[in-house]
């Protein structure tokens, strides 16, 4: 988590902080209904808090050019990626909230992904937990972007992919 302000070294920092390995893992799978999602996030421990990089491909297209391919993404509070027939996803749980934050202000709030032709590159820092807060969580992919408003979750629709968060070498 971030503790001293005076700490920071930007871009410096993160790049030194990429360079070594990352504290935590999630391998990102998609459902029966969307087999063809895969991906990784990486989670790095910086002075600056939490570094994150998610590459994701496999992601639905959009149908036309106006329709922005925006994907909800979260930190859930359940510990595997299984579920039942109506959601494969259920035992993720909801939003990894340890705060009783009102959306988006949980923990487990992060940017939306945008696809380009199906394929996800992106890069954030988070300070609203540690590696170790995380560790045996899950991320969740859903099939709409995050509104940014509607509680408790963002009416970002149905869970199309996950991955569990575990311990990398760090």
């Amino acid at each position: 988590m971030l503790k001293n302000k005076k700490n920071i070294g930007g871009l410096s920092e993160i790049c030194e902080s990429m360079k070594q390995r990352p504290c935590a893992v999630a391998r990102i799978a998609g459902s029966c209904d969307y087999p063809e999602i895969r991906g990784c996030v990486w989670f790095y421990s910086t002075e600056m808090g939490v570094l994150v990089a998610a590459e994701v491909y496999g992601l639905p297209e959009a149908d036309a050019r106006c329709n922005t391919p925006f994907f909800g993404f979260h930190i859930h509070e359940g510990h595997c990626c299984s579920g039942n027939a109506e959601n494969p996803f259920a035992n993720a749980g909801g939003h990894f909230n340890p705060d009783c934050c009102m959306h988006p202000e949980h923990a487990g709030d992060m940017p939306p992904l945008l696809a380009n032709h199906g394929y996800s590159l992106q890069m954030f820092l988070m300070n609203k937990y540690c590696v170790d807060e995380i560790i045996g969580r899950t991320v969740i992919v859903h099939a709409k972007p995050d509104d940014f408003t509607t509680q408790p979750s963002g009416n970002s629709g149905k869970m199309i992919a996950c991955g569990e968060i575990k311990r990398f070498m760090c």
